[in-house]
């Protein structure tokens, strides 16, 4: 059994606030080291509840943790290239093995094509089209990941902040949340699966009245196969 990291280290980043404070230190003479740290709930690897897109919806306190925990299929679209779209074809031809009930891992090693931290990262990144995201609906996934911006309009909003966007032109947030598919943004290292199947996990913190959190999200590859908890006999 191995277990691989999927996410980005939290560092200060031209898209999000991170600030950590160290308000105690071992230089100062004090016992403990303690770090303040503000950072956006939707920086780097993250996860978003419902109520980021879908007003007056659960927030990610209320949300089942098991919403991020479960199989996954590992979808290759690594072929795809600067501005390349996620479609049904494409999907058809490479996520066959994606079940009812999966969460679905959209690689493209665009992580490791381009530094997160340039603006081609946001500028030039495959993104997911529409005929693709009705795809994993009617396929019954429960959640997808993405190595990628996952909604071509990030870009949109990043560099033309004065564009105002619908909520159509959002495609991934328009499709999957009305469907209760919820995302994980952001992820890095798939190509160190190496398998097309494994076990995921992504824990949000615990944060009342909050629309997303950071999450430690991670591959378990190999050992036994998940199976549904069979109480003991008496």
């Amino acid at each position: 059994m191995r277990i691989v990291d999927l996410s980005f280290p939290i560092r200060p980043h031209f898209r999000w606030k991170v600030e950590p404070k160290l308000v105690r230190s071992h230089a100062a003479g004090d016992v403990f080291q303690s770090t303040v740290l503000t950072v956006a709930c939707h920086a780097y690897t993250h996860v978003d509840a419902p109520v980021h897109f879908l007003p007056g919806d659960r927030d990610i306190a209320s949300m089942p943790v098991d919403q991020w925990i479960g199989e996954a299929a590992v979808v290759d679209l690594t072929h795809l290239g600067d501005n390349g779209e996620v479609t049904a074809a494409e999907l058809d031809a490479h996520a066959g093995h994606v079940r009812r009930g999966d969460i679905a891992l959209l690689r493209t090693d665009w992580p490791r094509k381009v530094s997160v931290e340039s603006e081609k990262f946001w500028r030039d990144a495959p993104y997911t089209g529409r005929s693709a995201c009705d795809w994993l609906v009617s396929r019954g996934v429960k959640a997808v990941g993405y190595d990628y911006p996952p909604d071509y309009t990030v870009r949109t909003s990043i560099f033309e902040p004065g564009v105002k966007l619908t909520p159509a032109e959002c495609t991934t947030h328009h499709v999957f949340f009305p469907a209760g598919i919820t995302v994980i943004e952001y992820l890095t290292n798939l190509d160190q699966i190496g398998a097309d199947r494994c076990r995921f996990l992504a824990l949000p913190l615990r944060i009342e009245g909050a629309d997303g959190s950071p999450v430690r999200a991670v591959a378990v590859v190999g050992g036994p196969e998940m199976a549904p908890h069979t109480p003991p006999r008496s």
